[in-house]
């Protein structure tokens, strides 16, 4: 459900002056690519404000400040720091949070200079979380938008999407990658599992990988949805570093083909109303998964 509310920094300025009065003389202005899930703004200098733009993202806010703080010294980059945890007021109905603010750009709107490096940083740093014991950690549902999970809950969607789009794509190719990661399963423990490692939520100082953000997703269960980035960014030499440097089973990599191609065309055909990627880059994306799993499979 979307929150009709505007949420703005006359907002934001209400409800910090009214919770936390310590800050209230802080500039608040929007951030730059501020995202849709959540409204964040800069609190001075040092601080972010993360607003939840639906009951959706609201379920996240809890989560993210349990977890986060007990991650973060076992990960081998920064991550948000979550300070203090806001409540509904003046017409808001959410809890929101207020973290420290990590410096960089994202890896969509700056220069990367060495992408096999970036990959080696990026792999080495879900390594890790990976390996962080899972116990107590929240399983895929809906705070996760299942990522963590099967697939099977896109197979509804991800069907009416190859078929909407027939005229353009590789049906048949795009209908094996599919099939054949319906038919594995993640055999291993739960693992941590960011749930949507893309452009937006990495860190770049540099030119070189200085940050993971945007825990929203955050559950443990089957990495697969992790790996997306291999064809969202990497490509060629790059793709094949970050694969070798994670070393997970044939069969995942399979399912995050799979992840990748069910966001992709969703956006293509136009089924989740939005244009997150960019039409051209979705179109090159489900080129990529489809002429990747040929090599592969």
């Amino acid at each position: 459900m979307t929150h009709s509310q505007k949420i703005d920094d006359a907002l934001v300025r209400r409800l910090v002056v009214a919770q936390f009065p310590e800050w209230k003389d802080l500039l608040i202005r929007p951030v730059t690519r501020s995202g849709w899930d959540n409204r964040t703004f800069h609190l001075g200098e040092h601080m972010l404000v993360r607003m939840p733009s639906s009951t959706d993202y609201a379920l996240q806010v809890e989560k993210e400040q349990k977890w986060l703080p007990r991650l973060a010294p076992l990960l081998t980059l920064p991550i948000p720091k979550p300070l203090a945890i806001g409540e509904p007021g003046h017409g808001y109905p959410f809890r929101w949070s207020i973290y420290c603010w990590l410096d960089g750009d994202t890896a969509a709107s700056t220069h990367i200079t060495d992408l096999c490096e970036f990959a080696v940083s990026l792999a080495q740093f879900l390594t890790a979380l990976e390996h962080i014991d899972p116990t107590g950690g929240p399983l895929p549902g809906p705070h996760s938008f299942y990522r963590g999970g099967s697939l099977t809950n896109y197979n509804a969607e991800t069907r009416q999407a190859i078929a909407v789009l027939k005229d353009k794509i590789d049906v048949r190719t795009a209908t094996e990658v599919w099939d054949f990661a319906l038919g594995s399963t993640w055999n291993g423990s739960p693992v941590w599992v960011h749930g949507d490692v893309s452009v937006d939520n990495l860190l770049v100082q540099k030119g070189k990988l200085s940050g993971v953000i945007d825990f929203g997703q955050l559950t443990i269960g089957d990495p697969a949805c992790d790996l997306a980035i291999a064809w969202t960014l990497f490509k060629g030499k790059s793709r094949e570093v970050f694969r070798a440097t994670l070393t997970l089973d044939p069969e995942t990599w399979a399912r995050g083909r799979a992840w990748t191609l069910w966001k992709a065309l969703i956006i293509a055909s136009g089924l989740n109303g939005t244009n997150a990627i960019g039409s051209e880059q979705c179109w090159s994306i489900i080129d990529e998964v489809i002429a990747d799993h040929k090599r592969n499979a």
